[in-house]
């Protein structure tokens, strides 16, 4: 979903909802298999009244969804109701904060916003502005950012149901956007509990399939996996997702940190919460391997140097190992990129931010072996784990690919040893690519668009890794023709179809595909 060589979007400009459902124009032919509703979110009004966002994450959370049915499809978007967008538009201004944009009352008008007690300071509460995917738990579909909010939705109308705040339930202030699944319906997540006395601590926790007898939230069942504690108690690492296989979750704890005590004063100091967290380049970043049996981390001490990730790929195990497939930047000059100013001026430039790399590091579950000697076994690999003096064990890893962004995979190779990731190219024209990590890679031009995240649906009883389709929704160049649902062929990655929609889509960022056997 970024800038790609000199095609212009406008990421300030505040986009139409959609309720009604709309008809799309279908051209080529959709499996007959393929039968559910693809549900994609992501930010859509960016200023309201006099007063605008300054960041693009901040803004108002737009949910649109893809429903095929017999080859055809239908589309519609709604803007998530929340209090924080409910609170907003009553105002005509924006009240509730947002990650990156301090809200302040009019002096003119007694509005007041709510607020809560955070490490003894006063500060305004977090917003249910879930504008960044869509996630699972027992049988609701909720939208999702990273506070202790998360709004359930209605995954056919899009309407906004029930608020549901994390806090009721665990002690998890923020919590990640993405979620894992198993193959019984059990979701797994990752929060972090911030606590007074510096008792900082990350924690993971598994929500159970199915409903409830009672027909109380999911959460209810939550259980504590495991927690790990911060190695600085006062500035807890920012992640976005982890990695699972069969036995073990792997987190990375990386030197892009939020200093809590910064945020507890920011609303005094006048300044956002964005502003609280920065980048350590001379730290290092500790991988920790948790083992799912005994809920405690192995007892070797993994670490790699300073980076910063937002989306694993993948995670097996092989042989002994365990092996963690990640974007990768060198900086936090992602979360700057996307200031709506700085997006303004790099309008139609060809500059770059720096490059994601896609990287495979290879965690060997033995640490027998000789000061200095690389204890990766596995011949297709070029990444290293070499033990140390110490005892620790400096991880380095091998680049598979440049360039690429919002990683998805067949969902049932998830945890497993695989072969195929999807992605969407950021550094040439607009394109999909598929990277075939053992072999060659690939790629789907798209022409005069922008691809959202490429989502990859299996086709029912395929044995092949990638005998599916891979779902797209495309950007126009020309805003006047609408925009398009398109549908890849998950081994040729060649269009079998797409369906065109008379509407000027948003920009988004993660969406879930649910079928209509669920």
């Amino acid at each position: 979903i970024y800038h790609f060589g000199k095609m212009q979007y406008d990421y300030s400009k505040n986009k139409d909802e959609h309720p009604e459902p709309i008809k799309a124009e279908v051209k080529g032919l959709i499996p007959e298999w393929l039968q559910g509703t693809l549900i994609r979110n992501g930010p859509g009004l960016f200023s309201l009244g006099e007063t605008r966002y300054n960041h693009w994450f901040d803004g108002m959370a737009l949910l649109h969804s893809f429903t095929i049915k017999k080859g055809e499809v239908t589309y519609r978007s709604k803007y998530l109701r929340g209090d924080t967008y409910n609170s907003n538009t009553q105002a005509n201004r924006i009240v509730v904060s947002e990650m990156g944009t301090m809200a302040y009352p009019d002096p003119c008008k007694n509005i007041f916003s709510k607020v809560i007690t955070f490490l003894s300071h006063t500060i305004p509460d977090f917003t249910d502005n879930c504008g960044n995917n869509i996630i699972k738990y027992g049988n609701d579909y909720h939208a999702t950012s990273e506070t202790n909010y998360i709004r359930k939705i209605d995954p056919i109308t899009l309407e906004t149901q029930d608020k549901v705040d994390y806090l009721k339930y665990l002690p998890a202030n923020i919590v990640a956007s993405h979620t894992h699944y198993d193959k019984e319906g059990n979701s797994y997540s990752m929060g972090t509990c911030i606590a007074e006395k510096g008792k900082t601590k990350y924690m993971l926790f598994k929500v159970p399939g199915g409903s409830r007898s009672d027909g109380s939230p999911p959460l209810k069942s939550a259980e504590v996996v495991c927690t790990v504690p911060c190695r600085s108690l006062l500035t807890p690492s920012y992640y976005h997702s982890f990695g699972m296989t069969d036995n073990y979750f792997v987190f990375i704890e990386q030197p892009l940190k939020l200093d809590i005590l910064k945020m507890a004063t920011a609303y005094l100091r006048r300044v956002s919460w964005a502003s609280c967290m920065k980048f350590h380049p001379e730290d290092s970043t500790l991988i920790h391997l948790i083992d799912r049996k005994t809920k405690k981390e192995v007892g070797i001490k993994f670490y790699t140097g300073a980076m910063a990730v937002y989306h694993q790929v993948n995670a097996f195990e092989d042989d002994g190992h365990v092996v963690f497939d990640v974007i990768c930047y060198d900086d936090n000059g992602l979360y700057e990129m996307f200031y709506l100013d700085k997006l303004k001026e790099q309008m139609g430039a060809e500059t770059m931010y720096c490059k994601p790399t896609c990287k495979r590091f290879v965690l060997p579950l033995s640490d027998m072996g000789e000061t200095g000697e690389d204890l990766v076994k596995l011949k297709y690999t070029t990444a290293s784990a070499v033990k140390e003096k110490d005892g620790k064990v400096l991880c380095q890893g091998e680049v598979l690919c440049d360039g690429v962004e919002l990683p998805r995979i067949n969902y049932n190779f998830n945890g497993k040893k695989y072969r195929y990731s999807y992605f969407c190219c950021v550094d040439i024209s607009p394109v999909a690519k598929k990277v075939n990590t053992f072999h060659k890679n690939q790629t789907h031009d798209l022409g005069d668009g922008f691809a959202s995240e490429p989502v990859f649906i299996p086709r029912p009883d395929a044995v092949d890794e990638d005998d599916g389709v891979v779902l797209t929704s495309v950007i126009n160049a020309k805003p006047a023709q609408g925009g398009f649902l398109l549908v890849l062929d998950g081994k040729s990655f060649k269009e079998i179809a797409r369906a065109g929609i008379d509407v000027d889509f948003h920009m988004d960022m993660h969406g879930y595909f649910i079928p209509d056997n669920s």
